[in-house]
């Protein structure tokens, strides 16, 4: 699925630029942010894995909810100076695209 590829590279961009945090935020937001970022691929190979429409939709619900979170922690990492202005504006761009295609995957999964 596009919609995993695109977020599995954004959770390894995360996980490449978070490597470089401030070692006291190691508990911190560097560790949320790579779990909220891994997140959104992992519901989604889960809930495809399931192979159940119904539940599909349920997991891609569950992926948007951690994309917003993900969104959320990188405008606060950015603001942290956590990330150089490109890093930061990679991450968005590559996050926005990923959050229109897995919403139009999820209202492709509706049930009717």
């Amino acid at each position: 699925l596009i919609a995993w590829q695109k977020a599995n590279l954004l959770a390894e961009l995360i996980y490449k630029f978070t490597s470089v945090f401030p070692r006291y935020e190691t508990f911190g937001i560097t560790s949320q942010l790579r779990r909220a970022g891994l997140s959104v691929a992992l519901n989604i190979v889960e809930g495809y894995a399931r192979n159940n429409k119904k539940e599909f939709h349920r997991f891609l619900g569950i992926a948007l909810g951690s994309l917003a979170e993900t969104e959320y922690l990188l405008e606060f990492s950015f603001k942290q100076k956590y990330f150089t202005p490109n890093q930061y504006n990679q991450l968005v761009d590559l996050s926005e695209e990923v959050g229109r295609i897995l919403w139009k995957l999820y209202l492709s999964q509706k049930s009717d």
